[in-house]
């Protein structure tokens, strides 16, 4: 992957792809002379991410092509991307230029699950070395989402009217879904609206996986290729306002989600409801001195989790007790024989505030200034549902608060046509604060009320000051070579829930997990941020017209007071002595040390030109190691050695392409988590489309030949079952499985403009 470098324009790139009018402003000239700005990571725009549409309903899916970036599962619209080892909150994820925040304690609701697939125009990769100006509370890199920027009519022309629509359909989990956007404009106001939705039932794995058929539920059972709790229904929509005044633009955007379920093979509980609204503004101008951009924006959350169709809904003595397979109805309800559920809520806020000022100091000089604010407001209760869950709401976080400020300056300068170069600094404030905590039943059972006192006899305010640093330099050899190389030095402060969750009850801790590994975690108040340092640099062989190249990127990483964790034993509320082993667990955050190293390859060449089109290859190669250098263990979540090799084909309308993808077995786990190793695979994916000029049709089978396989990075599975707690046999989930991938799919997608 090439380093990522920004770029001057503050507008989608987008615009370079698009034959329409945009909403782009003049460009800045010092004496003539166009300031030149060193790449960003290549950006993915419309016309690249076309073919992908039609294959999913996960944003971060769009990104697998990027070289160094992985996914990890979660829900089928919720993937967590991974940089180069890492995921989630190591990275910053911006959506339109909003810095969003998972309110959830699993993470269920990621910056990337706003935005459907359908509705992006630009996404750009930052990966590690990653510019101050685009940085921040991150040691991982930058993921930016960008919808579709507005487009204005040119000066005295008539208005722009125009819209699309689409459909898709996918066989194996009966996915289908629709999106249509409009829009209306003149020389100086746009007005567009965009919507989606999409809907999926449980997918089937390539062959059987399980040896039981039951999920908690009476006469509800699942057949033993069937993935449990995979199924998803989301709907989006936005609104958007521009007005263009000479050189100044004024956007508005209005976002709303309703996500009435999404359900998740990884984790004990589902989103059985999202509800989501932002309002975003900006201001862009262009001055004889440069550029001024200022965003202020607002997002709310409320969101809702349970256990879905496939999992036990019925818990209490009355419902059978915790040996039996399927939980019987039972009332009355909320007493200490019955329990209904284990409803849980969490309310996020989230208000925004940057300003960037891009100085043009000389023809060969950038200077890139800016201030960013960011106010965090969460509250996280599970009202009582009965049995064991009586009579008080627990609060798993209450009057949560984590507040950022941030202030960076960067000099990017092109001292010659050979060198450019970049240096930034950042130093960033994080405040973070939580009220008192409060169990189910202070006499209960869980030492819920030894460790609320414990929690709540503590401070719970803290203040990390945190500096990031950035030197990257880019060396042009000639028109066929040229090399990035630089270092970084990144700092994230804890989130919320690594910070204020508080209970080391089994049940409590295990609906306490952003990383789908079946074990339950524990907060904890004395955790330091992490410190990152990393190397990087790519080298770039191309030809001149770059028919053919290739780039090879190793990276070193090392982070101090690595946030990982270790197995707590809650009777004496201290670190396990004697491991646990090949079962799922309780753990605590801990400070510890990480190293992460690598290297990614990507390449293509023409193969050739003959009367049925034009071929070509594209090759991506990722290897990434990751290890705690304080205990020796590997890193949790680490894709292992992975390639895909696709033959393209290219005539008139046409675009085919036949891929194969290759994994190598996943056998570096880790030990503290008791991670589940998985074989290695390969799968082969066959895809067509044909483009008239205002149609578009895709259709392609992903798993061509139906393959069994399980995913690296899908966690443990926990989709159907006594979810609740970790069962005695007969019971399930228990430890050992893996989340199986996708069998055979046939997927077909239908795009119209007008």
């Amino acid at each position: 992957m090439s380093l990522a470098l920004p770029t001057l324009c503050l507008v989608c790139s987008q615009a370079q792809a698009q034959s329409e009018p945009i909403a782009t402003l003049p460009t800045v000239t010092v004496s003539g002379s166009k300031v030149n700005p060193l790449p960003a990571g290549a950006p993915l725009n419309k016309s690249t991410l076309s073919p992908k549409l039609a294959t999913t309903s996960d944003t971060a899916s769009l990104l697998t092509d990027v070289p160094g970036l992985s996914l990890n599962g979660a829900g089928g619209v919720s993937s967590l991307p991974a940089i180069n080892g890492l995921a989630d909150d190591r990275l910053r994820i911006k959506v339109d230029g909003m810095d969003l925040i998972a309110s959830c304690p699993n993470h269920m609701n990621p910056a990337l699950s706003y935005i459907d697939p359908t509705q992006v125009g630009t996404l750009k990769v930052y990966a590690g070395i990653t510019p101050v100006s685009v940085g921040g509370d991150s040691i991982g890199g930058t993921i930016t989402a960008e919808s579709l920027a507005p487009e204005f009519a040119a000066p005295g022309q008539k208005a722009i009217v125009k819209g699309e629509a689409g459909t898709f359909y996918r066989s194996n989990n009966k996915a289908s879904g629709a999106n249509l956007s409009a829009s209306h404009a003149t020389d100086q106001f746009h007005i567009s609206y965009s919507g989606s939705t999409a809907k999926a039932d449980n997918y089937s794995a390539g062959g059987d996986f399980k040896t039981y058929d039951f999920t908690g539920r009476l006469g509800h059972t699942l057949a033993r290729d069937e993935v449990g709790s995979t199924a998803y229904e989301t709907k989006n929509h936005s609104l958007g306002l521009a007005f263009k005044k000479d050189e100044h633009l004024f956007e508005a955007k209005l976002g709303i989600q309703d996500m009435p379920f999404q359900l998740y093979p990884n984790q004990r509980m589902d989103m059985l409801d999202n509800q989501q609204d932002s309002l975003n503004l900006r201001y862009l101008g262009q001055f004889d001195w440069g550029s001024l951009e200022a965003r202020v924006y607002r997002e709310n959350v409320d969101h809702f989790m349970d256990f879905g169709a496939d999992r036990r809904y019925w818990y209490g003595t009355a419902s059978g007790g915790g040996s039996a397979l399927n939980g019987i109805p039972c009332s009355p309800v909320g007493t200490a024989a019955c329990a209904a559920g284990m409803p849980m809520y969490t309310e996020g806020k989230t208000t925004g505030l940057s300003v960037k000022s891009d100085v043009v100091l000389n023809p060969q000089d950038l200077l890139r200034v800016g201030a960013e604010l960011q106010r965090y407001r969460i509250n996280d209760w599970w009202p009582a549902s009965g049995a064991s869950m009586m009579p008080d709401t627990f609060w798993n976080i209450k009057d949560g608060e984590r507040d950022r400020t941030a202030l960076f300056v960067e000099l990017e300068t092109r001292k010659n046509a050979q060198w450019m170069t970049l240096v930034g600094a950042r130093v960033e404030q994080v405040k973070m604060d939580a009220g008192n905590a409060a169990g189910y039943n202070p006499a209960g059972g869980g030492n819920q009320a030894r460790d609320a006192a414990a929690f709540n006899a503590l401070d719970h305010s803290s203040t990390d000051t945190n500096l990031d640093l950035t030197a990257l330099a880019k060396y042009t050899a000639n028109a066929n070579y040229d090399i990035e190389f630089g270092f970084a030095h990144k700092v994230r402060s804890p989130n919320v829930y690594e910070r204020f969750t508080w209970s080391t009850w089994q049940m409590a801790a295990l609906m306490n997990n952003f990383v789908g590994d079946g074990n339950g975690y524990v907060g904890n108040l004395d955790l330091k941020p992490e410190a990152a340092n990393t190397l990087s640099a790519t080298f770039d062989w191309h030809t001149a017209d770059n028919a053919r190249g290739m780039k090879v990127t190793p990276f070193y990483t090392q982070v101090d007071d690595y946030i990982d964790a270790v197995q707590w034993n809650a009777t004496t509320n201290a670190p396990v002595t004697t491991p646990v082993v090949n079962k799922f667990s309780v753990l605590k955050y801990m400070n510890q040390s990480a190293r992460l190293y690598g290297v990614n390859l990507s390449g293509h060449l023409p193969l050739a030109t003959t009367a049925w089109g034009d071929f070509g290859f594209k090759a991506l190669l990722n290897y990434t190691r990751g290890s705690n250098e304080t205990t020796g263990d590997k890193l949790y979540n680490i894709m292992p050695l992975n390639a895909k090799l696709a033959v393209t084909q290219k005539m008139g309308g046409w675009d085919n392409s036949l891929e194969l993808v290759a994994v190598k077995a996943k056998t570096d786990v880790n030990a503290m988590r008791n991670e589940v190793p998985t074989p290695g695979y390969s799968l082969v994916h066959l895809r067509t489309s044909y483009a008239w000029k205002t149609v578009r049709l895709d259709f392609g089978v992903e798993n061509l030949f139906d393959k069994f396989y399980y995913l690296p990075t899908g966690g443990a599975y926990v989709g159907q079952g006594t979810t609740m707690a970790n069962p005695a046999l007969p019971n399930y989930p228990q430890w050992g499985t893996a989340v199986p991938g996708m069998g055979r799919s046939v997927y077909v997608g239908l795009n119209v403009k007008f």
